[in-house]
């Protein structure tokens, strides 16, 4: 602790401890790792889960690589939404999804808000010209269901837009799914107190600076606005042909590993009989919306 000029404690934020070379040159057993992580105040059994979760999903985004090949050689067009709460954790699961991939066939569509002519054009129109093009992966962070949640819960539409975009919607999607396009929803699950969280350390944290914006400042406000319009959003479209699939993302890293499961189990790809590592997603982790599962948010 140290005193500032009013005599009141101030505390001196200690430095994160880290492993350097020389220390891990002198690991001879297992003992020693245990006494060094004890030494270096690093819990043992969150440096053994970051180790398997790192492996995991080098393994996992191994398979990635072998799916992007496959849909680059076959023309395919695939797209993935990532919808969720603020704060969920849609960037960060992007973020892994993208890391290894090709980018001259992946893209990230990630819209600022809508200029005064996207505002008189058909609303589907500014998402239309982002679908993927023939060997292209395309990963929307947040979609055109903006208008299904965020939007009617901040004023940010009337009434009739959101009907109109709730009855037009299923009709949109069976026409990408007519044509071929294979579309992946994913919903990102969290619960209010994690979001709290998650904001708190947004707001301390320099380098999360850039993810704050006004609207977080209303999630917490209107967090039963958001989840009456999420369960609307899920009884108007979630359907045979386009389901949404839900993420419990109170825990990062299972969410990015089971997601990244979900879609390796769920597209065919070259090689994926081979795959050395599960490509089963957890059920408690990732389910298909149904009326009667357990939400956490």
């Amino acid at each position: 602790m140290a005193m500032n000029k009013n005599l009141k404690p101030v505390s001196i934020p200690q430095e994160p401890q880290t492993l350097i070379e020389e220390d891990l040159i002198r690991l001879t057993s297992k003992q020693g790792l245990l006494q060094l992580l004890k030494s270096k105040n690093i819990s043992a059994k969150s440096a053994l889960r970051t180790l398997q979760y790192e492996t995991e999903l080098r393994q996992l985004q191994i398979e990635l690589v072998k799916l992007q090949r496959d849909v680059q050689v076959n023309g395919r067009r695939v797209a993935i939404i990532f919808e969720g709460r603020d704060a969920a954790g849609k960037g960060g699961a992007i973020r892994r999804f993208t890391e290894h991939l090709n980018p001259r066939s992946m893209r990230v569509v990630a819209l600022p808000k809508p200029t005064e002519v996207e505002k008189g054009q058909w609303y589907f129109q500014r998402y239309v010209k982002h679908l993927p093009n023939p060997g292209e992966i395309a990963f929307f962070d947040r979609s055109w269901y903006n208008r299904a949640v965020v939007e009617p819960v901040m004023n940010f539409c009337t009434k009739a837009q959101y009907q109109t975009f709730m009855q037009q919607v299923p009709e949109f999607e069976h026409m990408l799914y007519e044509d071929n396009i294979e579309l992946i929803k994913f919903w990102f699950s969290i619960s209010k107190d994690e979001q709290a969280r998650r904001f708190k350390s947004r707001a301390i944290n320099p380098l999360k600076q850039w993810k704050i914006s006004p609207v977080d400042d209303k999630a917490q406000e209107h967090w039963d606005l958001y989840t009456m319009y999420k369960e609307e959003m899920f009884s108007k479209t979630h359907t045979s042909y386009s389901p949404w699939v839900i993420v419990k993302a109170n825990s990062k890293m299972k969410a990015r590993l089971e997601a990244i499961r979900h879609v390796l189990n769920t597209l065919p790809y070259k090689g994926k009989d081979e795959s050395t590592v599960n490509l089963h997603p957890d059920p408690d982790v990732v389910l298909r919306f149904h009326r009667k599962s357990k939400a956490v948010d």
